[in-house]
């Protein structure tokens, strides 16, 4: 009876052994299960549907051909950080060639309007290959946010005549996007020397391979107006017909290491241009250009430049504002920590007469120049016509600070000419040291008109002209003129 209760207890005892290791197996298939739906869902999905002979590409079914007697491509790489391939849309996946020569207007079209469905995707410009493209619109407002255009290869404008017959002012656009961002070590190349011209502004260059004109209007290379949250990083855009890189009703912009190049004598080809913007950041970036490196005009509120190279070109400009008895409002703006060589001017304030508004909170901190025509410039009188009619009204220019602008000029070291009727007000000049490069340069003494502030320290060469306190004829601003 005892054998026969010991043998009955080990019965029962490995009859329990058995269940637990039964149940514990179930849990961990359970866990298991659950486990792999959160990492791995997009190659479950695939192999359950039995997809995995695609080759993991979410788009290349569309235009790939997909024939039966197709070999299985290899097993996909495993998982790693980037997007999946749901959110990634390769142009040569909507049929774009990249030799350069075909227009590939159509696919970056297609691509973007799939991107355009996905919250975060992303529209692939691969490098390695140079895509043709003509005036293209990247449009929201109804587009997903927080696209990247990852540009990796290179954009190339068209130099058919007929393309741009119709004067367009851009040629890549990018609209009421929120969360947009351009990165990669890409070039947009705008093959802008068929738009130059060395003769009068007037004259319409032209396209010798094709025998026609350029139409007088030139386009900028790449526009982003009304948007939120833009970011520029990376990329190259180089020789644009006009501005190469124009910020207009944007909001939220950063833009960083990153490139312009034009040559020198490249008539209005501005690097960066700002207006009716605010809140943006720009720095870690070389400027080459045949304008101003950056131009910042109306509308403008919240602006900071640093760690930027300049030249060749025009310096950096706030201006020109007032044109054609226009009012503008400028605020806030700092520009520190600025190298610039070879330029026209260093840092410059340019106002139409007749205009109405103000410029106020200006600081221009760290400026280095060499070999810069004038480095510190207020021009109330500006003119680009051959003529410009005299006029009292004038924005108001006021808080403009020069601290630390040391180097070389070539002209003149300071040029300030404020308007008679609205002279210029609480200028302070501090740590300014400037020497003429060579002496058989004709060089000019520093040149003050109507304009008052203070000197900090003395300067290097003693700018004598600044008129100590504040203007008393200074008008009394009316609603029109208050920003």
């Amino acid at each position: 009876m005892a054998g026969f209760s010991l043998k009955g207890f080990v019965a029962i005892f490995l009859l329990i052994l058995l269940l637990l290791c039964y149940n514990f197996e179930v849990c961990e298939a359970r866990r298991g299960k659950h486990w792999k739906q959160r990492r791995l869902p997009a190659s479950s999905l695939a192999k359950k549907k039995g997809k995995g002979k695609s080759g993991g590409g979410s788009h290349n079914n569309h235009h790939g051909g997909g024939g039966g007697g197709a070999k299985p491509a290899p097993p996909a790489p495993s998982p790693s950080p980037c997007p999946s391939n749901n959110s990634m849309f390769n142009v040569l996946d909507f049929g774009a060639k990249g030799d350069g020569v075909t227009d590939d207007t159509k696919a970056f079209e297609d691509a973007w309007m799939a991107a355009c469905q996905v919250e975060a995707s992303t529209v692939k410009v691969p490098s390695d290959y140079a895509f043709l493209v003509g005036p293209i619109s990247f449009s929201g407002p109804y587009c997903q946010p927080n696209i990247i255009f990852q540009l990796d290869g290179t954009i190339v404008a068209p130099t058919n005549s007929k393309i741009w017959s119709s004067g367009l002012l851009w040629w890549i656009e990018f609209t009421k996007l929120k969360g947009i961002t351009i990165q990669g070590q890409g070039t947009i190349e705008g093959r802008g020397s068929i738009w130059w011209s060395q003769s009068e502004p007037d004259n319409e260059p032209i396209n010798e391979d094709l025998d026609m004109k350029m139409p007088s209007i030139k386009p900028t290379a790449l526009r982003f107006y009304g948007s939120y949250n833009v970011t520029v990083t990376g990329i190259t855009i180089q020789n644009s017909p006009q501005c190469h890189l124009k910020f207009d009703n944007c909001e939220a912009v950063h833009v960083f290491n990153m490139s312009v190049t034009s040559p020198g004598d490249s008539l209005n080809t501005d690097g960066i241009h700002l207006q009716n913007s605010k809140d943006v950041a720009i720095h870690h970036c070389n400027l080459s250009c045949g304008d101003d490196c950056i131009s910042i005009q109306t509308g403008c509120n919240g602006v900071k430049i640093h760690n930027v190279n300049c030249g060749p070109g025009h310096g950096i400009s706030i201006g020109g504002l007032g044109r054609d008895d226009t009012k503008a409002c400028v605020s806030n703006i700092t520009v520190q920590d600025v190298n610039m060589y070879g330029t026209m001017t260093g840092v410059r304030i340019k106002t139409w007469q007749g205009g109405s508004g103000s410029v106020q909170n200006i600081r221009f901190s760290n400026i280095r120049v060499s070999e810069v025509q004038t480095p510190i410039v207020i021009d109330q009188f500006y003119c680009d016509r051959s003529s410009c009619k005299n006029q009292t009204n004038a924005v108001a220019l006021s808080s403009i600070a020069y601290e630390s602008i040391k180097g070389t000029y070539t002209v003149k070291p300071v040029h300030l000419a404020c308007s008679d009727n609205t002279p210029c007000s609480d200028i302070s000049l501090n740590e300014i040291e400037l020497q003429p490069m060579q002496e058989h340069y004709h060089m000019y003494d520093p040149f003050c008109w109507q304009a008052f502030g203070e000197l900090y320290t003395p300067t290097v060469p003693p700018i004598f002209c600044l008129q100590n306190g504040k203007p008393t004829s200074n008008r009394i601003l009316s609603d029109h003129d208050i920003c």
